[in-house]
Formats: C-alpha cells, structure tokens, sequence
C-alpha cells in the first residue's frame, strides 16, 4: 500500500494561502527550496486539485528555460516534469506531460492509488486534501509552517467529525525562522 503525505507550506494561523489565494508570505529559503525540491524527486505519484495545478502548471513546465533562472529552479522544474502527476477536476481537460486528468470521484479514485504498488504519494490542493483528510486517506502530514499570521484565507485543515490522532516524527528548523513538523497518523 503506498503512502499517501499532505504537504504545504501554512502561516502560523493556519492558512495555506491568504485571501485573494496570495502565497508572498510562503518564499522558500534557499535551503527549505531545496527540501522541497528532494521532496518531489523523491515522489512516486502527485495528487493535485485543480486550483493547484492551475498554479504550478502555469509556471514549472518551462521554468528552467526562462532567463536568469537558478539552478535550483532548473533542477526542481526537471523534477517536477518527470513526477508522474494526477489531476482530479470537472473542469480541466487538456494536460500535458506526465498528468493523468480524473473527473469522477476523487476519494474513490485516491483510494484505488493507495491499493496500487509504488512510490510514496503526496497531495496538494486545499479541497482535494480536505476530501481525502475526511475519508481518512492521509498517512502523513508535511507542515511547513511560516512566522506570519495572514489573517484568512484557504485553511490547511478541514472541519473532521472525528479526532485524528497523530505522532511526530519529525522537526526541522530552516532559516527566517520556518519550521517543518512531520507527524504520520495513528491507526
């Protein structure tokens, strides 16, 4: 069973974007870029909603070739092309690359992954992560969290009708005082 891991950047408050979707607050130190950067190479399968992928499919497919590009940027947007993806949207239909569109039901669908053999799985999207956090698919939460309070915005968790006990497995400390916290859930 592959393991499914809800990783986001989140302000102190808890919001994974502030209002109006603006993500200034969230740019990665060199080092946390680079955390991010293994993170995807080392991804089997990416779950992106269709907001996310909006965001990331109109900037990393030619990112590496747009001037002054670093190679850091270089290095993530060549991983980020190679990471199998799925995109699960109603309203998308054509993708490029190495995406797979799901239009039916996205737990259904989540489920079916995690049964399938392979690499480690990571989700991104506010409300795709939120479907899957209710139906108890997640096994490991990524919380990279920012010293800013945004005030509103897209929250990183969903209101549960049942306690989700954790276990933290890890912490890190990147610079501008950010800090990661890893916890996999308790069966």
């Amino acid at each position: 069973m592959r393991k499914l891991t809800f990783a986001m950047n989140m302000s102190l408050d808890g919001y994974i974007a502030a209002p109006g979707d603006d993500l200034g607050w969230s740019v990665p130190s060199d080092e946390l870029f680079q955390w991010w950067s293994d993170r995807v190479a080392a991804t089997g399968l990416a779950l992106y909603g269709r907001r996310l992928w909006d965001t990331m499919s109109s900037h990393w497919p030619t990112a590496d070739r747009q001037p002054g590009a670093t190679p850091a940027a270089i290095e993530y947007a060549g991983r980020w092309r190679d990471m199998p993806k799925v995109v699960f949207s109603r309203t998308t239909r054509t993708l490029e690359g190495n995406t797979r569109l799901v239009t039916g039901d996205a737990v259904t669908e989540i489920t079916r992954l995690k049964a399938d053999d392979g690499g480690p799985m990571e989700i991104g999207g506010a409300t795709l992560a939120a479907a899957a956090m209710r139906a108890g698919l997640i096994d490991e939460y990524a919380i990279v969290t920012h010293p800013v309070l945004v005030g509103g915005g897209t929250p990183f968790f969903t209101a549960l009708d049942d306690w989700v006990n954790l276990t933290l497995t890890e912490t890190r400390t990147f610079p501008d005082g950010v800090v990661l916290t890893r916890y996999e859930t308790k069966p």
